[in-house]
């Protein structure tokens, strides 16, 4: 199984949906499959013009290295050399905080990645969890 487009504008559906109820500033969401290709993306009038690369770096740098951008931003206050070697070596597409949330199927295989930027990083997060159980999926973060 894969993430369809069509499962990828449910995600973002949802997500947009739960921000706007959650009075979040406006969002960026984008959605990648598992190899880290987008699926789909969509920015709300008036996010901010780098909210797409903030985004996609969190959702890049989850699936790059198999982990939820906020275990990466753990490991990069731990291993800050590790997390810049990284980055590099991924192409510089790796944003270490919260709001990048990994997709798995109920049998636990990763279908993808969503991305999220535009208020806090834990309302990012949150909103792209939101969206990813919505679609009955599992949002893995760790």
């Amino acid at each position: 199984m894969t993430l369809s487009l069509d499962t990828a504008r449910a995600i973002i559906s949802s997500a947009l949906a739960h921000a706007a109820q959650t009075d979040c500033k406006p969002m960026t969401v984008v959605v990648l499959d598992a190899g880290g290709h987008v699926v789909a993306v969509e920015r709300q009038d008036g996010s901010s013009n780098k909210r797409f690369e903030i985004a996609f770096g969190k959702a890049h740098g989850a699936v790059s290295l198999g982990m939820g951008s906020r275990a990466l931003m753990a490991r990069a206050e731990q291993q800050p050399y590790f997390i810049a070697a990284a980055t590099s070596a991924i192409g510089g597409s790796l944003v270490p905080v919260p709001g990048g949330v990994l997709v798995h199927d109920d049998a636990g295989r990763l279908l993808g990645v969503v991305g999220v930027s535009g208020d806090t990083s834990d309302k990012d997060e949150a909103i792209a969890i939101v969206g990813i159980e919505a679609a009955a999926l599992t949002a893995v973060t760790g």
